[in-house]
């Protein structure tokens, strides 16, 4: 399999807004530098007018990538990730972390979710305050697996798990043999479950949150928690509009980027 590699001049807080807008288009995995963001893509799933339209005023080039490559170059620039005495995400090539209650370990490809990225970060984070022990969880767009392997650690009862993306379902189901996670349930779909969950974990973006706020809604349990990020600053009034039907209890912001917990 190739990937497609675009290749955009942009500016750390244009990277961001990039970073937001793209994942609606297909994109499978970021690569940031100071000066440039490297979007790649499925090559039979690339969708060249629209990712022009949204590049218009930018300076960009694209090639082709063999998957292997980007994998290669991903795993020599990852670097461990400590959520304070929390979690500590790490590869299989990284010595163990002593210190975080929790260590996760990480394939590092192409999916989403590696803790380096604000918003990973920040729902890590943010999963302190939630009691998992025994509970049901939903984790929608799990990515790497990353969030529903700490739930799994942190106590959940059962922990269900999708994503759209093929190479996502892959690395996730290799992380939780490697974290030895076995209340997972992982599903390839963009259909919602239609039983109710303690706990619904959501990192992916504001247009997918936004259309399926009320049924995320639906299936929280009574007196059940959503954490939600993958938005913006500028998210925050629709994000707040659309969960309106439950009570925000707090937010957090890392860069331009928020996550918010509701019950």
């Amino acid at each position: 399999m190739t990937h497609l590699r675009v290749s955009i001049e942009a500016n750390e807080e244009q990277q961001e807004i990039l970073i937001s807008q793209l994942e609606d288009l297909n994109v499978v995995g970021f690569e940031q530098t100071q000066e440039q963001l490297l979007a790649y893509f499925d090559e039979d799933k690339f969708i060249s007018n629209e990712v022009k339209e949204l590049l218009k005023g930018y300076k960009f080039v694209w090639d082709t990538v063999a998957q292997q490559n980007w994998n290669e170059v991903w795993e020599s620039n990852f670097e461990p990730v400590i959520v304070d005495n929390l979690c500590s995400v790490r590869a299989e090539f990284h010595a163990s972390i002593k210190g975080p209650q929790y260590e996760i370990i990480i394939t590092p490809k192409m999916s989403f979710g590696t803790g380096h990225h604000e918003t990973t970060y920040m729902m890590i984070d943010a999963m302190r305050d939630i009691n998992f022990t025994g509970k049901t969880v939903f984790d929608f767009g799990t990515g790497t697996g990353i969030l529903a392997i700490l739930a799994s650690k942190m106590g959940a009862a059962s922990i269900t798990a999708t994503d759209v993306d093929e190479w996502s379902i892959t690395n996730a189901k290799e992380n939780f043999q490697k974290n030895d996670v076995k209340n997972i349930n992982l599903y390839q779909s963009s259909i919602i479950p239609k039983e109710t969950f303690d706990v619904i974990l959501a990192n992916i973006n504001r247009n997918v949150l936004v259309q399926y706020a009320s049924t995320l809604v639906n299936i929280l349990s009574e007196k059940g928690i959503l954490l939600i990020s993958g938005l913006l600053k500028e998210d925050e009034k629709i994000i707040v509009e659309s969960f309106s039907a439950l009570q925000l209890k707090y937010t957090k912001q890392k860069g331009n980027w928020m996550a918010f917990l509701f019950n």
